[in-house]
């Protein structure tokens, strides 16, 4: 479903103020692009928790969710809050460090809470980075820290902000599977209804809560290609 049509009104913002019983005066473009990119935002953060093992990402995005950045000399911290297109970085999936040999191999990660001594005491000695604590949703600190400076050292893993609407978007769709299209037109409907006192605000909450619903069903089952196991977890008799 695209953002904006209006030559043949199946557009987003078209099907939002026939919802509402609006025209273009009454509900501006630019107010369904705040309610869009709200919804999007929750469909975003409800995607990346639904499975740790399925990566979602924007379909609009035209770059891998992979970057790279240098190792200096010395230094422990790296942060990683944009990718190269100034999409906002939410969560490290994981770091690969460059070896002697020009391959990248994985980091393993730790967690301070797992250390059970004073974190200044930790791989106080420079040297090849083996370990990484994530210190926040997109910090890392490196054990040890780099004991050379290493163009494109680390290679990292991400999750990112989706790709957002602007009023001057028409053919652009939501980077979501098409089912889940007419949910961006209920959501942007219910707050303009909600902002106007509408008659139908309660009839688009209960709109609202099914496309929530056919949301959470859609993310549930979406990794249909992995068998789910049962692992057995052996219990020690005392």
């Amino acid at each position: 479903m695209v953002f904006n049509d209006t030559v043949n009104n199946l557009g987003i913002c078209q099907q939002v103020r026939s919802f509402m019983r609006v025209d273009e005066t009454q509900w501006p473009t630019y107010k369904i692009v705040n309610s869009v990119n709200n919804w999007h935002d929750a469909v975003t953060g409800y995607a990346i928790g639904a499975d740790r093992r399925f990566q979602w990402d924007d379909s609009n995005h035209t770059k891998l969710p992979i970057g790279t950045t240098n190792l200096v000399l010395n230094q422990s911290d790296y942060s990683f809050l944009t990718d190269e297109q100034n999409n906002k970085i939410l969560n490290l999936l994981r770091i690969d460090i460059l070896d002697s040999t020009g391959k990248y191999r994985k980091l393993d990660p730790i967690d301070q809470a797992d250390l059970p001594y004073a974190l200044d005491d930790y791989q106080t000695t420079a040297g090849k980075p083996m370990q990484y604590d994530k210190i926040a949703d997109n910090i890392i600190r490196l054990y040890p820290k780099p004991d050379a400076n290493v163009t494109a050292g680390l290679k990292f893993y991400f999750q990112r902000a989706g790709s957002y609407f602007t009023a001057s978007d028409t053919t652009k769709e939501p980077g979501v599977s098409p089912l889940l299209h007419r949910g961006y037109v209920i959501a942007a409907a219910y707050d303009g209804a909600m902002t106007l006192g509408l008659d139908n605000l309660q009839a688009l909450s209960i709109e609202l809560q099914k496309e929530e619903e056919k949301m959470k069903q859609y993310f549930a089952i979406r990794n249909t290609d992995e068998v789910k196991q049962l692992i057995p977890t052996q219990v020690c008799s005392v």
